[in-house]
């Protein structure tokens, strides 16, 4: 048994679904969903439902106001001085009233199929949705676990960052002693390593503190 016959379809029974063609929410939704062929066949299908409801309904009005109006020409022509145009009007008013009983029939039926179309196509956006939802947390899954790979990896490399620091610490130090301050260019060094070493100037941070509150003072 398929999930939408398992879950889906028993969880919508007894619900009251909007008519999904009419809901801005689920064209939001599907903005950012792929709709399958079979629910851009559903949608059509229940536009053109509703559709033929509007349709129906607006002709219905319109022969109940032509119907009123040839009643009044049948009674206009009661006294029979014009036989001819009374029997055209009752013809007409008898077209009226069995085309309003075929729009009856039609009203009936409609809001069934209408709801039919618009169960599928509520059931079709449930595993969408699902397929979506699934998909989704793979990559969630997929992305947290690089990300705490990289946090790893990261820590690893800070380790070995102050390592390879304090290696070159120990070399410097131990060059300096030999040939003193030519080190640096003997071995090509781009930076002297025992400067990162050194604790900073008491002045020089009296001055940074009183440049930060000076900011802090003009902002």
């Amino acid at each position: 048994m398929s999930r939408k016959e398992e879950v889906f379809i028993p969880a919508l029974k007894g619900k009251t679904i909007p008519v999904i063609s009419l809901d801005n929410k689920w064209y939001r939704l599907m903005n950012g969903l792929e709709k399958t062929s079979r629910m851009q066949k559903l949608e059509d299908e229940l536009k053109a439902l509703l559709k033929r409801q509007g349709k129906v309904n607006t002709e219905t009005k319109a022969l109940r106001k032509q119907k009123k109006l040839l009643m009044e020409n049948i009674v206009d022509e009661m006294d029979g001085a014009n036989a001819k145009k009374q029997a055209e009007y009752k013809k007409q008013f008898e077209e009226c009233n069995n085309k309003l009983a075929e729009y009856q029939e039609e009203m009936k039926e409609l809001p069934a199929q209408i709801d039919k179309v618009n169960f599928e196509l509520m059931v079709e956006t449930m595993q969408v949705c699902y397929e979506a939802i699934q998909e989704n947390s793979e990559k969630i899954t997929e992305i947290a676990d690089w990300i705490n790979n990289i946090r790893i990896e990261l820590k690893k490399n800070v380790v070995r960052k102050q390592q390879y620091e304090q290696l070159n610490q120990n070399i410097y130090i131990y060059m300096h002693d030999i040939f003193g301050a030519e080190v640096i260019d003997i071995f090509d060094m781009t930076y002297n390593p025992a400067e990162k070493m050194k604790p900073k100037d008491s002045g020089s941070e009296n001055n940074e503190k009183k440049e930060n509150n000076d900011k802090k003072e003009n902002n």
